[in-house]
């Protein structure tokens, strides 16, 4: 095909075309990708045989035939030899624990994102029974969602079959926890901190909800401002700047803006961090089973109790033993149970491939209430408004089946299913073979 500057495919493909293209290129560049693992596998298979011959005591010569093998590779493509031989470590280990990923990567199935959250995931597992059962479930997911979606529920998959306690495998990562400086260029400076996952994203989604409120008080001063200057009554900063700025002033004052600080009137408690967990009930009673940081990964069996002892309210969610999904909740009145029992089964909006939390969508009508659709739970899905306005506005159309599974339609005809997570892990982790309870 002609890539040309002075080609215009676009006058002569149409957009199925395209899409079945670029599928088709994608699954290309996978089998490449999978070619180049299996190459440079077989680089650290010659060093070993190499490194065997030289005696054991000489251990600075056992380190030459590596490393001069990847600066041969690096040499030839250009690339550092450092690099290169952490890439040859990678590609020999995923070859050697992962085979049948790495063949899912071969026939397109996957792509190297998916590779990299698998072998991220189960690295930590050292039993070669465990790793095969953790591989076939991840595998499953990884056929069926983007990466930013499997991650959460393939980390899940791998604590769930890591032999070595949850809690003390939590409890470990915790003691890493720490906050770093890396000074930048142009007198700025990085600040990064490493944390239990749930306080992160907590601390993210405050930031968020402040920038947004100083956002929309700066529109509103810009209205209010009869006769003034728009432009020097609006504030211009964009949303990174002012989560930025709402970071800073928090730690260095106490207050969310300069004003607030001083007039020494705190506003923090305006502003609440939402983050969603499911905690099994078995969690509750004591047992060492993680609970589910909602798009994240597990959360540790501690920490979810702790959070729903102080709770004010429960969703109590029912799940079908055969497939996992979420059937019911314990609340009475129907349109707070809807809701509570579509945050519970949704997790995310419902769009293949979007990650936007429930909190930050709209409760969608499958089949339009205006054309008859009832509001039921079988009809209603969570979107974000960037996927419900392009469900309204555009060729794309969704029917919902049973379980909550949506069915999308492009415009070019291709057919795309979206899963419940619940669902979907529950799939994923029978599939493995493991026994029940999953």
């Amino acid at each position: 095909m002609d890539i040309s500057p002075t080609s215009t495919p676009t006058d002569v493909m149409s957009a199925s075309d395209v899409v079945a293209q670029m599928v088709h290129t994608d699954r290309q560049l996978a089998e490449i990708q999978a070619r180049q693992l299996a190459l440079l596998s077989r680089a650290g298979d010659i060093a070993a045989a190499q490194t065997a011959a030289i005696p054991a005591s000489a251990q600075r010569e056992r380190e030459l035939p590596l490393r001069s093998l990847a600066a041969e590779i690096g040499a030839a493509l250009r690339r550092s030899d450092r690099g290169m031989q952490n890439r040859i470590h990678q590609a020999t280990v995923m070859m050697q624990r992962f085979p049948t990923t790495v063949a899912a990567l071969a026939a397109g199935r996957i792509d190297n994102g998916h590779l990299r959250v698998i072998e991220e995931a189960g690295a930590r597992l050292t039993d070669p029974d465990a790793r095969a059962m953790f591989e076939q479930a991840a595998l499953a997911v990884a056929e069926r969602e983007t990466v930013g979606r499997a991650r959460p529920t393939i980390l899940a998959l791998a604590q769930r079959v890591d032999p070595i306690p949850v809690t003390e495998r939590y409890a470990t990562a915790a003691e890493a926890r720490r906050v770093w400086v890396r000074d930048l260029a142009d007198g700025m400076a990085e600040l990064g901190a490493a944390l239990p996952a749930h306080l992160a994203h907590g601390i993210l989604d405050r930031l968020t909800q402040y920038a947004r409120t100083l956002r929309d008080r700066g529109r509103a001063d810009a209205v209010d401002a009869d006769g003034e200057d728009e432009a020097a009554t609006t504030d211009a900063r964009t949303m990174d700047q002012r989560r930025a700025d709402v970071f800073s002033d928090l730690l260095l004052t106490g207050h969310a803006t300069a004003t607030a600080s001083d007039s020494t009137v705190c506003e923090t408690h305006a502003i609440i961090a939402h983050i969603q967990v499911t905690v099994p009930a078995t969690t509750l009673t004591g047992a060492d089973v993680p609970a589910n940081f909602t798009g994240h990964g597990p959360l540790d069996p501690h920490t979810a109790r702790h959070y729903a002892a102080h709770a004010t309210s429960w969703d109590r969610l029912f799940c079908d033993p055969a497939t996992g999904a979420v059937t019911g909740t314990d609340t009475y009145r129907p349109t707070r149970e809807q809701r509570r029992f579509l945050r519970g089964r949704d997790e995310h909006c419902r769009f293949p491939g979007c990650r936007a939390g429930v909190w930050h969508c709209d409760i969608d009508h499958t089949l339009d209430y205006a054309h008859g659709g009832p509001t039921r739970v079988c009809n209603l899905a969570h979107l974000c408004k960037r996927h419900h306005m392009l469900k309204h506005n555009t060729a794309w159309s969704v029917v919902q089946h049973a379980g909550g599974v949506l069915v999308w339609t492009s415009p070019t005809g291709r057919v795309y299913t979206d899963t419940p997570q619940r669902t979907l892990e529950f799939i994923a982790t029978a599939h493995s073979g493991a026994p029940p309870p999953f």
